[in-house]
Formats: C-alpha cells, sequence, structure tokens
C-alpha cells in the first residue's frame, strides 16, 4: 500500500480515535465496575452482599454493552496500530502463532520417524 493511502488512512482513524476518546474513557469505567462487581461477589460470604456486587456487576456490563462508540473507538485505535506497524515496514499479520507453535516441530520429527 502507497504511503498516501497509509497516510489518509491515519487520518481518518486517528480522527475517528480522538472523536470517541469520552466514550473509550466510559468503557474503560464501565470495565472496573464489572471487574470489582465480580471480585467483590466471589470475595463475598452473605446472601446479600453477594445480591449487591452481582447488581454492580450487572450494571457495570450492561454500560459496557451499550457503549458501541467505543467499541468504534477501539477499532480505529486498532487501524492505527496497524498503519503504523505497516508504516514502518514491520509485519500486520495478527496470527504470529507460527513460530511458537510447540507443535510444528512436533509433526515435523513425526514425519522423519514415520518415513
Amino acid at each position: 500500500m502507497n504511503k498516501f493511502w497509509l497516510v489518509t488512512l491515519g487520518i481518518i482513524a486517528g480522527i475517528v480515535a480522538v472523536s470517541n476518546v469520552g466514550a473509550l474513557f466510559a468503557l474503560g469505567i464501565s470495565a472496573v465496575v464489572v471487574y470489582v462487581g465480580v471480585h467483590y461477589y466471589l470475595r463475598s460470604l452473605s446472601t446479600w452482599s453477594k445480591v449487591f456486587w452481582a447488581a454492580v456487576g450487572v450494571v457495570g456490563a450492561v454500560s459496557a454493552i451499550s457503549n458501541v462508540p467505543a467499541l468504534i473507538g477501539l477499532a480505529a485505535l486498532a487501524g492505527l496500530w496497524m498503519i503504523y506497524r505497516k508504516w514502518n515496514g514491520q509485519s500486520v499479520s495478527v496470527n504470529n502463532l507460527k513460530e511458537s507453535d510447540p507443535f510444528t516441530n512436533f509433526e515435523y520429527q513425526w514425519n522423519k520417524l514415520t518415513k
């Protein structure tokens, strides 16, 4: 992809990411509320505290689910990251497990043994 299109896509993704900063912040707060609700739910002993912390977790989850613009902002940030990697000539592939897969060597050795 030539540099013009990388710059154009980078500018568009940057504008989308900056315009959704508030939604990203709200998604972060919702994630913290869900985490706190689950954490204290697992540690609570009484039934009433479990009900309360479950309600806190559900409220945080509903808040996170209803925050669709933050998902668009996260997609724009992921796009910016891919454009940055492509600009520097680094690999953009998401599946880099081929080199670190322990079964690749096993399959190679197995094929040598069965010949």
